[in-house]
């Protein structure tokens, strides 16, 4: 038994993991600009960029690869699934509203990471993917740093939440595409 191997999806789930996960980066280095200091703009962009990247390769591993995705298959796991991803996006919305309303709506960078980060414990026993334990560890570190850090200082929460959550997930997609050639093979042999 490989731990590491054990710890990321292989196959076609590897592929789709990393779509997922290097989209959600691009788009946390891209909201990471809204409100950054002109310094910082550069870093995020080539953060935006490398999330693309992981998202595209994805897309490639996810096309070769064999086999099924239990969450698209299995109906039981889809329903877990979407019940998970439906409370995720009820509480990220309610919250935002919430924030906007009350004018606090700089928080509202904090909330949606928070709520991110969380929903990845109760996601990763649906998709059988323990790697999103200690990447929902990661990203709500990133939301209480932002929470610390905006209410000490005059940085915006979002320049914080941004390249905390998105360097977590291009993190994290990089190393499950490093990772599928440990694991179970992803491509069928070419038959000659």
């Amino acid at each position: 038994m490989n731990l590491i191997a054990d710890f990321f999806p292989t196959g076609r789930a590897c592929g789709v993991t990393a779509v997922v996960e290097g989209f959600f980066a691009f788009v946390w280095f891209g909201w990471g600009q809204a409100a950054a200091p002109s310094w910082l703009v550069v870093p995020f962009a080539v953060g935006t960029g490398l999330g693309a990247v992981v998202a595209v390769l994805g897309v490639l591993v996810a096309a070769r690869s064999t086999g099924r995705l239990a969450a698209a298959s299995d109906p039981a796991v889809r329903r877990r699934y979407g019940i998970t991803v439906g409370v995720e996006f009820g509480l990220i919305g309610v919250g935002a509203a919430v924030l906007g309303a009350a004018g606090l709506a700089r928080w509202i960078p904090v909330w949606v990471c928070v709520v991110v980060g969380v929903h990845f414990f109760s996601l990763s026993p649906v998709l059988a993917n323990p790697s999103l334990r200690p990447l929902g560890a990661l990203i709500t570190a990133a939301a209480v740093a932002a929470l610390v850090v905006g209410l000490a200082s005059t940085a915006a929460p979002s320049t914080i939440t941004g390249p905390g959550a998105g360097l977590c997930l291009l993190a994290f997609g990089v190393a499950t595409l490093l990772n599928r050639s440990r694991g179970q093979p992803t491509v069928e042999p070419a038959r000659t």
